[in-house]
């Protein structure tokens, strides 16, 4: 009771300051509008909050330290047989590429721009699955599934380069079929050394400026809470999922960049392989046209498997139990 008379007492003073926090607050300005001082008594206004750098420290406190890839996490009693096929494809993706970049640069008769193309996405290819399958085989060799923020991140960044690079370069590489078919007589003038040189530049410089669009604002939130990822990697998309602020300004940006580079790439192939169709059919020997679409069958099968797995990812609705079939669906 002496409390309440304390409290009732004090609403009364109308002209009285009250510090908190080095701060004066009249209570004039705390009382809530349409209501009397008796209510107010019944649902006090509460006047203690922490300042700002006590904000701080406590999200520096609660700041996420590591993720959780839970890829795997679900088949423990498989960790080495997983660890052995994961090394086994990891180490049979390496030797291939080697040996295709290896014929190229000894063999002469390679010396012309669809095979320079060719070992452009075999260093990429390498690339690609450096950036993830070395840490799958780590984390099932230390039976842990943890990764910190900053590897998440440049895993992230580096895979999301991979990934825009090569759309770029299966593009690029429709187009020099598209010059070698349809324009044979000025192949070696539109598709010179220079203009390869240039070309391959261009796709890798764009994957480049296209991760860190990506994903440098990604790296800019707060992750705070949730710190799993159902993935065998870190992706951009399930990342933004984590953060504690709203990230939907950053997943615009992330979708409408990955829809452009999928679908413009996709859409220059076909347009391209819609002409080479058409030349490939005026050709009068049987004999000629066989010889001229095999010289496309490596490249159309490349792009059937890239853009499946794409629409197999991220154009299907998708569920909890699909998660993993994604995550492996990409190596």
């Amino acid at each position: 009771m002496c409390c309440a008379e304390a409290v009732e007492s004090s609403l009364k003073a109308d002209k009285r300051e009250v510090k908190i926090n080095s701060r004066m607050f009249k209570l004039e300005d705390l009382k809530l509008a349409g209501q009397s001082e008796e209510e107010q008594m019944k649902f006090p206004v509460p006047l203690l909050a922490p300042e700002k750098s006590e904000y701080k420290t406590m999200l520096n406190d609660s700041r996420v330290t590591e993720f959780l890839l839970l890829g795997l996490s679900k088949y423990p009693e498989l960790q080495t047989e997983l660890f052995a096929l994961f090394l086994i494809i990891y180490l049979m993706t390496l030797l291939g590429n080697i040996l295709i970049i290896t014929a190229i640069a000894v063999d002469s008769r390679l010396k012309t721009p669809m095979y320079f193309f060719l070992g452009n996405l075999s260093v990429l290819e390498m690339c690609y699955t450096t950036v993830t399958v070395p840490n799958i085989l780590a984390n099932l060799l230390r039976k842990t599934n943890a990764i910190s923020p900053s590897a998440c991140f440049a895993q992230a960044y580096l895979f999301t380069m991979g990934a825009t690079t090569e759309c770029n370069i299966l593009t690029v590489m429709a187009y020099d079929r598209y010059v070698a078919i349809c324009i044979p007589l000025r192949y070696t003038l539109i598709m010179g050394k220079w203009v390869c040189l240039s070309l391959a530049a261009g796709c890798w410089i764009i994957g480049f400026l296209n991760c860190i669009v990506q994903t440098f604002p990604m790296t800019l939130l707060p992750f705070c809470g949730p710190n799993s990822v159902d993935r065998l990697y870190c992706e951009i998309q399930p990342l933004l999922k984590l953060s504690c602020t709203d990230a939907y300004l950053n997943k615009i940006l992330t979708s409408a960049s990955a829809s452009f580079f999928g679908v413009c790439c996709l859409l220059l192939i076909l347009v391209s392989y819609i002409y080479i169709t058409i030349a490939i059919l005026r050709i009068p020997s049987k004999e000629a046209k066989r010889k001229t679409f095999s010289t496309c069958a490596s490249h159309i099968t490349v792009v059937i498997l890239y853009y499946g797995a794409l629409v197999f990812m991220y154009l299907r609705p998708t569920s909890s139990s699909t998660h993993e079939a994604d995550s492996m669906s990409q190596e």
